[in-house]
């Protein structure tokens, strides 16, 4: 593919000898220098698919960095996929006098200003700390020729957009561009045509697809007896690790505690956590010292957590393409997962946008769909609604709370939308 023997010699180190197909269509456009543009899933490779070339172009320039100065910026949307692509690429340049920086909030902003006196030559870094930096004038972007956006969708759904343009203003035009993203919003045109000139667009899966060797199940369940089922699934694998989503910092807090009352090994991770907490609690993950990590969508996205065999979506996200983010944490490097949805009443519209996303119906593994709850805005229907069927999800449970009589109030669905959620 034309990269240095160099960098051939240590992925081989790592065991890498073949290109998955992002990296076979991006590096070569990227080593020519013309500006990219990747549409693939999360666990497709992306961050070599751009780091690759990136540190190829770099050597051949064998350029110093000024003090102060990046040579290449990497924007990545969390601390933890920002720490992640560090980690990455540090095994890549090795032996060589290449410095890879990051910075992230969360961490003593002091420490990071003395790092950057003498300059970086890929610099990894999240917007708001980025820009906190170039506030106290502690780096220049000016003779910065190389920058990346990565998980650039989930950068406009943070709100990031407005830092985003102000970043760009101070690298300067002759630059090369990479922006690599899992969906293609509306507003990632904008992005592309603000940025990026003339770019060769790689796409390698379809936006919304999730893994093939995801196996997806859908369960119809009461809110109150979500706790309880989860325990009873989690119980049949004890040994292996789960992921396991919900939508709020306080309701992941609040899960995590019952888990842990019901026996298991769990941490949670979400953005009231200092960075200390949550590097901690994914190094227990990783290691195995944790079997179930409780998370909001701060780890949805980018997150490389190895032998992940469960995913399960507690709460469905109010964004339809987190919820392929979600269950790509599963099934990574070409192994097998497995993905649990549950689905209370006032879900079914954060269901129907799911599966129209990804154009398909997630097969029901207990209870029957509910009706959806009323539009709050339309006519008052005298009918009745609720749902159909009994107890858990509809099926029968032998008088267990919330069983076969009841039906649900009529409440204001959660509108779904776009936009940052509290989980964030």
């Amino acid at each position: 593919m034309g990269l240095p023997a160099g960098l051939v010699k240590k992925l081989a180190a790592q065991g890498i000898t073949e290109p998955t197909p992002i990296q076979t269509h991006a590096i070569p456009y990227a080593l020519d220098g013309d500006d990219v543009m990747g549409l693939a899933q999360t666990g497709t490779g992306k961050t070599a698919a751009f780091g690759l070339p990136l540190i190829a172009r770099m050597m051949d320039e064998r350029a110093k960095p000024a003090p102060k100065a990046v040579g290449s910026l990497i924007l990545a949307p969390t601390r933890e996929l920002a720490g992640q692509i560090k980690d990455t690429l540090l095994p890549l340049v090795r032996d060589t006098p290449m410095k890879i920086g990051v910075v992230v909030g969360g961490q003593s902003i002091n420490v990071q200003i003395k790092r950057l006196e003498k300059g970086t030559h890929i610099l990894v870094a999240t917007p708001g700390r980025l820009l906190d930096l170039l506030d106290r004038r502690a780096l220049r972007l000016d003779d910065t020729r190389f920058l990346v956006l990565d998980e650039a969708d989930q950068m406009l759904d943070m709100g990031f957009i407005h830092a985003l343009r102000k970043i760009a203003a101070l690298i300067p035009t002759e630059r090369q561009t990479m922006l690599f993203s899992a969906t293609m919003p509306k507003q990632m045109e904008e992005i592309a045509a603000s940025y990026l000139r003339h770019p060769k667009r790689v796409q390698v899966s379809p936006p919304g697809k999730a893994a093939d060797k995801i196996t997806q199940e859908l369960h119809f369940i009461a809110k109150a007896e979500k706790p309880g089922l989860l325990v009873e699934l989690l119980d049949k694998h004890r040994d292996e690790r789960a992921l396991v989503f919900g939508r709020t910092k306080h309701g992941s807090d609040k899960l995590a505690k019952k888990l842990t009352a019901a026996g298991f090994k769990v941490a949670a991770i979400h953005g009231n956590k200092s960075q200390g907490q949550r590097d901690r609690a994914l190094k227990a993950f990783r290691d195995g010292d944790v079997k179930v990590l409780v998370a909001t969508d701060v780890a949805a996205r980018g997150l490389d957590i190895p032998d992940v065999k469960h995913v399960y979506n507690f709460d469905l996200p109010n964004v339809a393409e987190n919820y392929v983010h979600r269950i790509g944490r599963t099934a990574r490097a070409g192994a097998d997962g497995a993905a649990i949805a549950f689905c209370a009443p006032d879900e079914m519209g954060e269901l129907k946008d799911i599966q129209k996303a990804m154009g398909l119906s997630i097969p029901v593994a207990s209870g029957r769909a509910w009706e959806e709850l009323p539009d709050p805005k339309a006519k008052p229907n005298r009918g009745g609604g609720g749902r159909r069927g009994k107890g858990r999800g509809g099926a029968p449970h032998g008088g267990k709370p919330g069983g076969a009589e009841g039906k649900p109030p009529r409440r204001r669905r959660r509108r779904g939308g776009g936009g940052r959620s509290q989980a964030a």
